[in-house]
C-alpha cells in the first residue's frame, strides 16, 4: 500500500476501505504526505465521491487524530450547534443562552470569520473583557458548574481535519459534500457533544447554493453521526438574504441581547426557537417541538436566557454591563442613511452584496490573524417582502473611514423592488429530527 495506489483509486472512482483511509491519514499525521500528493488525492475525492462508508471511516479517523473531551460525568446531556455560515448569523449567541437556562449543559467551541462570514469568537470579543481563549481543563470545567461555555476551536481536536481544510481551502476542494460533512461532525464529537443540531444554510449567501446540496450534506452529517453513535438532527435554513436585520460584530452582539429580551427580529428568533425545540426534544427535555418552543419561550419571557447570558459573560470576564449598556462595546464614528430610491416592494436582497459591504467598511479579513474593526456593520430596515416608499429609510450604515463610498454602492446594489407585492421567502426549508427522521 502506498499514496500513489490510493490516489490512483480514488481517481478511478473506486471505493477506498477503512485499512487505506487508515493508512493515508496516519501518514498525513506523521508529515510523510506532502501536500502535492494530498491536493491530488483531495481533487479525486471531489470529482469521484466518498460513498457513505468511507465518509465514516474519514469522520472517526479525524475524531481519533486528536484530543476529545468527555463529559459522560455530568448529570444530563451536553448539547452542541454548529452553523455552515452565513451573512448575520447570531444563532449561537441567543441559543446558547436559551438552552442553558432550560437546564441542558452547552459546550460549544466556535471559529473566527474568515471570507463573507462573520465568526461567533469575533463577536463574542465585541463584548469588553471576554475571554474566548478558555484552556480545555476550563472550558470542561466551565460546562460542569454554569452549564454553558463558548470558546474558541482549539488545534487539539481533531488535527487531521485542521490540515487537509488548510489544503482544501488553497486548492479549490473545499466544495465537497463529504469532505464537508467529515469536517463538521468530528469536531462536534471531537468537542464531547452528546447531542448535536445541525443548521444547514442554503441560498446565495450559504455555501450550499441549491436545496438539492443541502439536503444530501444534512442526510450525510445525520448519517454519519448514527454510525457513529450520536444523535444529530438537522435544520435547512434559507439564506438568501442576511439573519436578523443586524450585520456586524457589536451590532450583532446587540441584536442578539434584544431577542433574549423578546425583542428580536422574527426570523432570528423563529429560528433560535426551531433549533432549540429540535435540540430539546432530542436531548428529552421535551416531549414535541410545540413545548420545546414553549418552554424556551417562558426563559425568554422570564428573563432566565438572559441571565443565563449574564452568567456566561461573568464567568468569562467579560463586561456584563453591556447587557444595559450598548454604548460600553466598540462604537462607529459615524452613522449614515441609505434611503429607498423608488417605491414599491423589496424584491431581493442580496446577503453576499451586504456581506461585502461590511466587509469593505473592516469588518472582515482576508487572511487568518488580520485585525478586524468591531465598531463597523449595518443595520436593515427593509427586507424581502417589505413595503418602501422612496425616501424611505432602506439600511443604516456605521462607519469609520474605511470603505464607506464602496460600502454605500453596495448597500444599494443589493436591493431589487418590485411593484408587486412580494411573498416572504420561508426560513425553514426542512427539517429532521434524529430521533426517528420525522420530517416537518
Amino acid at each position: 500500500m502506498n499514496i500513489i495506489e490510493i490516489i490512483y483509486k480514488k481517481r478511478r472512482g473506486i471505493a477506498h476501505s477503512e485499512e487505506e483511509l487508515t493508512y493515508l491519514i496516519e501518514n498525513v499525521m506523521s508529515g510523510k504526505v506532502p501536500d502535492y500528493q494530498l491536493s491530488a488525492w483531495l481533487m479525486a475525492v471531489c470529482c469521484q465521491g466518498l460513498n457513505l462508508d468511507e465518509t465514516t471511516w474519514l469522520t472517526d479517523l479525524y475524531v481519533h487524530s486528536g484530543q476529545t473531551l468527555d463529559f459522560s460525568d455530568l448529570d444530563g446531556m451536553v448539547v452542541d450547534k454548529h452553523s455552515t455560515g452565513g451573512v448575520g448569523d447570531k444563532t449561537t449567541l441567543v441559543l446558547a443562552p436559551m438552552l442553558g437556562a432550560c437546564g441542558l449543559k452547552v459546550a460549544k467551541l466556535s471559529g473566527r470569520g474568515l471570507g463573507f462570514t462573520g465568526g461567533t469568537i469575533d463577536k463574542l470579543e465585541a463584548i469588553p473583557g471576554f475571554n474566548v481563549n478558555l484552556s480545555v481543563k476550563d472550558f470542561c470545567e466551565q460546562v460542569k458548574t454554569i452549564g454553558l461555555a463558548l470558546g474558541a476551536q482549539t488545534a487539539e481536536l481533531a488535527p487531521a481535519d485542521g490540515k487537509i481544510y488548510a489544503l482544501r481551502d488553497v486548492t479549490a476542494t473545499v466544495a465537497s459534500i463529504p469532505l464537508i460533512a467529515a469536517s463538521v461532525v468530528s469536531k462536534k464529537i471531537a468537542a464531547g457533544a452528546q447531542v448535536i443540531t445541525l443548521d444547514i444554510k442554503v441560498g446565495e449567501g450559504a455555501f450550499m447554493k441549491s436545496l438539492e446540496d443541502a439536503k444530501d450534506l444534512a442526510y450525510t452529517c445525520r448519517e454519519v453521526g448514527k454510525r457513529l453513535g450520536r444523535s444529530i438532527s438537522t435544520v435547512t435554513s434559507f439564506m438568501g438574504q442576511p439573519l436578523g436585520n443586524a450585520i456586524g460584530h457589536t451590532l450583532e452582539v446587540m441584536e442578539a441581547i434584544e431577542t433574549l429580551k423578546g425583542k428580536g427580529p422574527q426570523d432570528l428568533t423563529e429560528l433560535c426557537l426551531t433549533l432549540g425545540a429540535v435540540t430539546l426534544v432530542d436531548a428529552q427535555k421535551a416531549p414535541s417541538l410545540e413545548q420545546g418552543k414553549s418552554l424556551l419561550k417562558e426563559v425568554i419571557s422570564s428573563g432566565k436566557a438572559l441571565d443565563k447570558l449574564a452568567e456566561l459573560i461573568e464567568t468569562q470576564h467579560g463586561d456584563v454591563r453591556v447587557i444595559e449598556d450598548y454604548t460600553l462595546m466598540s462604537q462607529p464614528k459615524q452613522k449614515i442613511k441609505i434611503v429607498a430610491p423608488t417605491s414599491g416592494f423589496v424584491q431581493h436582497c442580496d446577503a453576499l452584496k451586504i456581506a461585502a459591504a461590511v466587509k469593505s467598511l473592516g469588518a472582515g479579513r482576508l487572511s487568518k490573524g488580520e485585525p478586524i474593526d468591531l465598531s463597523v456593520g449595518v443595520i436593515l430596515h427593509r427586507k424581502i417582502g417589505d413595503a418602501v416608499k422612496t425616501g424611505e429609510p432602506l439600511a443604516e450604515l456605521w462607519v469609520n473611514e474605511k470603505g464607506k463610498a464602496e460600502a454605500e454602492a453596495l448597500i444599494i446594489e443589493a436591493f431589487e423592488f418590485s411593484s408587486q407585492p412580494i411573498s416572504k421567502a420561508p426560513l425553514i426549508e426542512e427539517l429532521y429530527l434524529s430521533h426517528d427522521l420525522a420530517t416537518l
